[in-house]
């Protein structure tokens, strides 16, 4: 059966896989055990791009919005747990951003050249290059802690920082889920609990990198077009690519592709399209700073 243990090696704390006798292998055979593996002094870096399109209808009168983000988030790992948890800074190195709204001019910024940013951007211009939180997780990639700091923007989440992996080895084709309670305001000023569902499919594992399907959906019936446009993000689905040895991810992409009617009037429609999607730059990469006299 496969086990996790820990080891010391030249200072660093990491987690090691470690295969017993093989008179216990064929109660295994062909399952994986994904974990998250970091070294303490690390720098992990991803590029992420989000693209999103809105197109709107109210009362005959039509509105698209549509937005591209392009980033460089970091995790700097400052520390490991006797528990194998890990602690480390999450910022986002650079940013790019544009912004088209109907009848209007696009906006555009961008980090690492600019020295001022556009009004629409400068909450998130402040955000850059700085520290915006330091979290603590366990192998599975659970979040224990997370402690945000006076950088980032009250208004701005966070959202799901890591991909949940399952607790026992699975084979190919092993479902996990879980269940989360979203909030969602109301008119009257009340709120509505509303039950999602997040499910995991390890679809296949080729020279050991995982892919994972990933899910989400809505357990609670919707029968309010209102409130079914506010949680149209929470429906998205898509891919990640899990490196197993090295206990990470590799790439990832989400896309949601979704029409509600009747939101705000009977012949009011909201389409909402986006694509989500980040890899895992090699260790050496440059990257580019705020430009001086910010």
């Amino acid at each position: 059966m496969t086990t996790i243990y820990r080891c010391l090696s030249a200072g660093l704390m990491v987690l090691a896989i470690s295969v017993l006798p093989n008179i216990a292998a064929a109660e295994t055979a062909d399952k994986y055990t994904l974990r998250y593996r970091f070294k303490v002094g690390e720098v992990l870096r991803w590029e992420v791009e989000h693209r999103a399109k809105t197109d709107t209808t109210i009362e005959g009168d039509s509105q698209t919005a549509d937005t591209l983000s392009k980033s460089v988030k970091a995790w700097r790992v400052q520390r490991l747990g006797a528990d194998g948890s890990a602690t480390f800074e999450h910022t986002v190195e650079w940013i790019e951003m544009r912004q088209r709204l109907t009848g209007r001019e696009e906006v555009c910024y961008d980090s690492r050249t600019d020295k001022e940013p556009p009004t629409v951007f400068q909450q998130v211009a402040k955000s850059v290059g700085v520290p915006l939180s330091v979290v603590t997780v366990d192998p599975q990639g659970k979040v224990l802690e997370r402690v945000r700091t006076k950088a980032r923007p009250k208004n701005q989440s966070e959202g799901e920082i890591t991909i949940p992996l399952p607790e026992e080895p699975v084979a190919v084709g092993h479902v996990w889920s879980f269940i989360h309670d979203v909030s969602v305001p109301l008119n009257t000023g009340g709120i509505r609990k509303v039950k999602t569902q997040q499910r995991f499919k390890l679809a296949g594992v080729k020279t050991g990198v995982a892919t994972i399907e990933v899910s989400n959906h809505l357990l609670t019936p919707i029968d309010d077009p209102k409130l079914e446009s506010q949680l149209l993000q929470r429906q998205s689905s898509g891919t990640v690519k899990f490196d197993i040895d090295a206990g990470r991810v590799l790439s990832q992409r989400m896309e949601l592709d979704k029409r509600v009617v009747g939101f705000s009037g009977p012949t009011s429609s909201i389409h909402y399209a986006t694509r989500f999607s980040e890899r895992l730059l090699p260790p050496t990469s440059k990257v580019a700073t705020r430009p001086t006299g910010r």
